[in-house]
């Protein structure tokens, strides 16, 4: 099982997360968001991380040429767009990308059938939120999705249920920002350590 810890804003967290076997760290670019970070921080914890760790950039609504300079600023691997981005908004961006897809009532898999992306991140849909909220994603529909797509599933994932959720959906990976940390930005090395351990022994 794939982990990726999202919302490091320090190369504490940043290098412990790696030290516990994440897969994957995730910054995040929303300047509303209480995680956000400077991409010229992101540069300096990148140059500091092992070669095997995927870096993923959190963009929301951001214009394509922002995306781009960031991304090569900083030299990140993937793209995770968690905005009302279109899939012709997917395809002009010449990186790998995640989209974030919030699960609410008016949801359909069928939606997915047009974008061309690398994978789909599930998450809540909270009204006037585009993520980090602590709410679960509907785990009958995201297993739905997991099964005709690459599926990261996120949303109010913790230690206490990572595994009743692997088991549930089967994704390709998980995703956890809130269900770690001790405050917004700030991880719990504790529930990191719990949080990795658990979902990679979870199947």
């Amino acid at each position: 099982m794939r982990v990726k810890i999202c919302g490091l804003t320090n190369a504490e967290d940043a290098q412990y997360a790696v030290q516990c076997g994440a897969d994957a760290l995730g910054f995040v670019f929303y300047q509303k968001s209480p995680r956000y970070i400077d991409p010229e921080s992101v540069k300096r914890i990148i140059s500091e991380l092992p070669p095997f760790v995927t870096t993923v950039g959190l963009f929301v609504n951001e214009s394509l040429d922002r995306i781009a300079q960031i991304v090569n600023d900083c030299r990140l691997d993937r793209v995770q767009l968690h905005g009302e981005e279109l899939p012709a908004d997917c395809d002009q961006l010449p990186f790998r990308v995640i989209k974030a897809i919030r699960i609410g009532q008016n949801f359909s898999v069928q939606n997915l059938t047009a974008y061309s992306v690398s994978a789909f991140l599930l998450d809540a849909y909270v009204p006037g939120q585009p993520g980090g909220t602590g709410q679960r994603c509907d785990w009958g529909v995201a297993s739905k999705v997991a099964r005709k797509y690459t599926t990261i599933l996120a949303g109010g994932l913790d230690p206490e249920n990572i595994v009743q959720a692997i088991q549930q959906v089967a994704p390709y990976g998980v995703d956890v920002s809130s269900g770690v940390e001790n405050e917004p930005g700030k991880k719990s090395q504790q529930k990191i350590s719990q949080f990795i351990r658990l979902a990679k022994g979870a199947i």
